[in-house]
This record gives C-alpha cells, sequence and structure tokens, in this order.
C-alpha cells in the first residue's frame, strides 16, 4: 500500500477555478502519476460564484461528478440540462462524442466537487447520462456502492471495469471491503480524518492498494472517502 498526501498532487489556481489533481491532467504532468488501474482523473475543483467551464468536447471517457458544497449547473448536447447538488452522483458515458458546460449559477458561494474519470472498456457507444441521489443514512458507518459496471444496487452504470464506494465515518464506525488481489484499489480521503488499514490519512490523501486481499476503514473524524475497485 502507498500512501500519496495531498500536498503532492499537482494544483493550479485560475482565479475562478481552484484544481488540485491526483493524476496528470492539462498543464500538471507527473510521468510516476499517470493513472491507476482504469482510473485516469480525480480532479478536486472549486469553482468561483458565476463562473463555471464553458462548453467543450469529450469521447470515449466516463465522467463522473461528486459534489460536496454548491451546486453544478449542466448542460450537454444529450438535452439534459440538469442540477447536481451535494448528495447526487452524476455519470456521462461520453462515447461517440457529447458537448457539455458545468456552471456554478449561485451568486455569493463556491461549488466544490470532484471530477473523475474512467477509462471505458467499450469504445465507440452512444454517448448517455445518469444522475442519482445516495442519501446520507445509505453512506453512514458503510460503503455504498455509487457507480458499477451493471449497476448493482441501483448504482449509476459505468462503461468501465470499475466500481466506486462511498463512505462516512465517524468515531467507531468502521467497514471492510473484500478485495481481488489481482486488481487495483484506490482509497481518496475527501475530508476528515480516517484510518485505511492501520495508516491514517487526511483530507485529500488517497492510499493506492495493490495485491491485497481486504480493506479496513476505520477511526473515523468527520471523514467522507471514495473507494475505487479498479482493474489492474
Amino acid at each position: 500500500m502507498q500512501i500519496r498526501k495531498s500536498q503532492d498532487r499537482g494544483y493550479a489556481d485560475h482565479g475562478w477555478l481552484k484544481s488540485f489533481h491526483s493524476f496528470s491532467f492539462a498543464g500538471y504532468h507527473d510521468p510516476a502519476h499517470m493513472s491507476f488501474g482504469n482510473l485516469r482523473v480525480i480532479n478536486e475543483d472549486r469553482i468561483a460564484a458565476g463562473r463555471g467551464f464553458g462548453t467543450h468536447s469529450h469521447r470515449d471517457m466516463e465522467i463522473i461528478s461528486y459534489v460536496l458544497s454548491g451546486e453544478i449547473a449542466h448542460k450537454d448536447s444529450m438535452g439534459n440540462v440538469k442540477g447536481i447538488p451535494p448528495g447526487d452522483v452524476q455519470r456521462m458515458s461520453a462515447g461517440t462524442g457529447v458537448q457539455h458546460s458545468e456552471f456554478n449559477n449561485a451568486p455569493d458561494a463556491n461549488t466544490h466537487f470532484l471530477q473523475i474519470w474512467i477509462e471505458p472498456n467499450v469504445t465507440g457507444i452512444a454517448p448517455s447520462y445518469e444522475q442519482k441521489t445516495f442519501a446520507e443514512v445509505e453512506k453512514r458507518g458503510q460503503l455504498r456502492l455509487v457507480a458499477s459496471g451493471n449497476g448493482a444496487q441501483e448504482s449509476v452504470t459505468i462503461h468501465a471495469d470499475a466500481k466506486i464506494y462511498a463512505g462516512l465515518f465517524d468515531g467507531v464506525e468502521s467497514a471492510s471491503l473484500t478485495l481481488d488481489p489481482a486488481r487495483k484499489t484506490y482509497v481518496h480521503l475527501i475530508r476528515g480524518t480516517l484510518a485505511v488499514n492501520g495508516e491514517t490519512l487526511a483530507a485529500g490523501d488517497a492510499a493506492l492498494l495493490e495485491s491485497q486481499a481486504s480493506l479496513q476503514l476505520d477511526a473515523g473524524v468527520n471523514a467522507e472517502v471514495l473507494v475505487f475497485d479498479l482493474s489492474a
């Protein structure tokens, strides 16, 4: 298990956008951190009030948005016009090509969210969109499956060999997960502190696991975490 500290991530300050990059992205390039399995991007973005990403294109990528505070106003070439609040998971399969924009329409508050890209296991499909709400109680003291390749447990369906779990842990709350040692597991701590297989992580830290048979999460203090089960 390798620990990557929050401060070791790439960082870009564009004024209206402040972004931490877990993997090489845009102007941040680190050959040692291009991806982990089929996980290609985790950007922790803070968008200033009244600002956002203008219309731009993607193709052949699974794109997941996980909002922490504020709200994203999403609009795309498939005709979707959506608000994405905290607690929602949005999945957009770019497929053969899609255009979209993301804005923070609040007049006086930032939007804080994670933008996640996972490489698909099928290309050239028709683009598609899905958005679901996962209540706090579903994540409290447990790992809730929020994205998977088959839509199991009413998760959003991604066209990728991957699963994403979300959890909230505080005090005595804990969870364990059986892992396939032939796969990779990436643990991203969004906020708080949390012990991952005995190692304490702080907000923005990540644990990269390979050849591991189990994952144990405990000793959380106001912790919110994402766990990725990934192809090797």
